[in-house]
């Protein structure tokens, strides 16, 4: 049987949806039932009357999943796939860290574990972090984490500062000024569109500094034809998808997340026949972490 009929069988049959971030590979989005960011994709879940979640992502995402929708069962189709960032912090760390600004109150990226979030006072996404600092954190002592190119472009939005972790993003950083100067003079006129996880050099050259998903919005809306996309490649072939008539390049070829690519067709069609790789959190975790999510919904 072919695999991606296979799939859909095995979903209905099991009552699953099928979860794909924006970087993943374009084969593995065509099978998806939602294609999105991390946190919405979780909404998304959370919403529908499916029993199984096969979140193809990585690790904390799934981890999102199951923190959202804790009756569920939540399936990682390869449980290597991590996020180098999100491991650049754990929850011993931040720990020390509150305890060396025992009055700030800690903002933590999305881009985070569990257990990092269970410790977090409020949640935040590339898209809502310089709504939520707006509206709960400026006349607060933050402490930011993990990613510092993210901190720096919200700092530039609202003026605030932050007491921020050195923690990066190994895929966005291989995006260069000097590939955005490149790219420009290959296209010119082409608006450049870049993500807060990159460097403050590259976001300066950019036309907007954009999440995954006010990304796919942008393109959409523009009268523009051509576009150079800084941020992780995956992406390109959902806007190729959604805008057939619109020209997307990347502003790096060596933009590629080696975890994203990890999850396959055949990785999740076992995942579906043998049930793995379950994410499981304690409640006590699922609690905490919730209750950072649902502050940043206040704002949001």
């Amino acid at each position: 049987m072919d695999i991606k009929r296979e799939i859909k069988e095995l979903k209905k049959e099991m009552n699953a949806v099928i979860l794909a971030h924006n970087y993943q590979r374009g084969e593995v989005q065509d099978i998806a039932d939602f294609v999105g960011d991390s946190l919405g994709l979780s909404f998304e879940a959370a919403r529908t009357a499916a029993e199984v979640i096969v979140f193809c992502g990585v690790h904390f995402m799934a981890e999102t999943a199951k923190i959202l929708s804790p009756a569920k069962t939540v399936l990682l189709p390869d449980l290597g796939a991590g996020c180098p960032m999100a491991d650049m912090i754990d929850a011993e760390k931040l720990r020390g860290l509150k305890a060396a600004h025992p009055k700030a109150k800690v903002l933590s990226y999305v881009n985070t574990s569990a257990s990092v979030k269970a410790e977090t006072d409020y949640c935040c996404t590339s898209a809502n972090a310089v709504k939520v600092v707006q509206g709960a954190l400026m006349d607060e002592e933050v402490i930011f984490v993990p990613d510092k190119y993210l901190a720096a472009h919200v700092s530039k939005q609202t003026g605030k500062e932050f007491i921020v972790w050195n923690g990066y993003c190994p895929t966005h950083v291989k995006i260069t000024g000097a590939d955005i100067l490149k790219a420009k003079e290959a296209h010119p006129g082409a608006p450049v569109l870049t993500h807060p996880e990159c460097t403050p050099e590259v976001n300066a050259l950019a036309d907007e500094v954009l999440s995954t998903e006010g990304l796919i919005r942008y393109a959409k809306a523009s009268p523009a034809n051509e576009f150079i996309i800084g941020t992780e490649v995956g992406i390109i072939h959902r806007l190729k998808k959604e805008n057939p008539s619109k020209r997307f390049y990347p502003a790096s070829d060596l933009a590629v997340c080696p975890n994203m690519k990890l999850t396959t067709l055949e990785k999740v069609l076992a995942s579906l026949k043998e049930g793995k790789f379950e994410i499981t959190l304690s409640e006590e975790i699922i609690n905490k972490a919730k209750g950072s999510i649902d502050r940043m919904l206040e704002f949001v």
